[in-house]
């Protein structure tokens, strides 16, 4: 039986695949596998057969430009699954179910201080970036490379933010 985990990694896998337009074989030789089985073993892992190691993970997320995080996000394939990534979010940073104005909402938990900071921090980029988006100041794939890209394109803004400020005070 496949995993649960295999198959969320390999479906990520075969989703930037084919987003860069790459063949299985074609991406199962430039991260190091002979050309002979090279599209076999990529297939063993889109299939979920096969589960990469890290150093593989890092070298896919590395030929797709992406973070290696991206490749690796927990199951969400089916509503159970997202359910209980939900479940493990309220567990682990404090995150909470709510309604405001009529809307199910999910919130970061105030009372969890430090989280609560760190959390905020996390998440204001990003709903900055998707208001961008929404504003039409950036375009859909702009928005899509920042957050496959992420935490890669934040660090960089936020270097270039503060190398801007210095200027600035200087």
């Amino acid at each position: 039986m496949r995993s649960v985990i295999a198959m969320a990694i390999g479906e990520r896998i075969r989703f930037f695949r084919n987003l860069r337009g790459m063949t299985q074989k074609y991406l199962g030789q430039v991260v190091g596998f002979p050309e002979k089985t090279a599209d076999i073993r990529m297939a063993q892992y889109e299939s979920g057969s096969r589960t990469p190691k890290t150093d593989l993970t890092n070298k896919l997320a590395e030929v797709f430009d992406i973070s290696p995080q991206v490749l690796s996000v927990p199951d969400i394939d089916s509503y159970t699954g997202l359910m209980h990534t939900l479940f493990a979010l309220e567990d682990l940073y404090g995150f909470k179910i709510d309604r405001l104005d009529g809307e199910i909402c999910i919130r970061i938990n105030r009372q969890n201080g430090s989280t609560f900071a760190k959390m905020t921090g996390l998440l204001e980029p990003w709903e900055e970036m998707a208001q961008k988006y929404r504003n039409g100041k950036i375009s859909r794939e702009e928005y899509d490379q920042w957050r496959y890209r992420y935490p890669r394109l934040e660090a960089e803004r936020n270097e270039a933010a503060r190398k801007k400020l210095k200027e600035n005070n200087q």
